[in-house]
């Protein structure tokens, strides 16, 4: 039975379909970031002064020299999640623009909790670099 099968170079469905496979590599989706970092790298954003969410993402951008890129869908469920955790407090203000926006400030937990994620992420990343040395 699969001697009858052609080969998929010539199927006309494969043609088709063929230019999502040969995309340049910088057409392609960046990947996306760890586990637990998004927030980790919030709350050091935060560490220097209170900011709105825009601004949080653009910092996170400019800082990784335009490497990361933080979408909406993920900043503000994240800014939500550390809310609710007691890590930063939001109050409302006028951004730069004349628009409403929450302003989001690290609080005393948020410091801590910043703390020991930085100290988590140091113990993982070495252990990650050990491994890449040696195996």
């Amino acid at each position: 039975m699969n001697s009858l099968r052609k080969p998929c170079g010539d199927s006309k469905v494969d043609n088709r379909f063929r230019h999502r496979y040969n995309t340049p590599m910088d057409n392609m989706p960046k990947a996306d970031m760890p586990s637990g970092a998004l927030v980790l790298l919030i709350l050091r954003v935060l560490r220097s002064g209170a900011l709105h969410g825009y601004a949080i993402a653009q910092k996170i951008h400019l800082l990784s020299s335009e490497v990361l890129h933080v979408e909406e869908g993920s900043l503000y469920p994240a800014l939500q999640k550390i809310l609710l955790k007691g890590w930063v407090t939001a109050e409302w203000g006028i951004s730069e623009t004349n628009r409403k926006v929450r302003f989001y400030r690290l609080t005393p937990a948020g410091r801590k909790q910043l703390e020991a994620g930085l100290s988590e992420y140091d113990r993982v990343n070495e252990a990650i670099q050990s491994v890449l040395r040696t195996a």
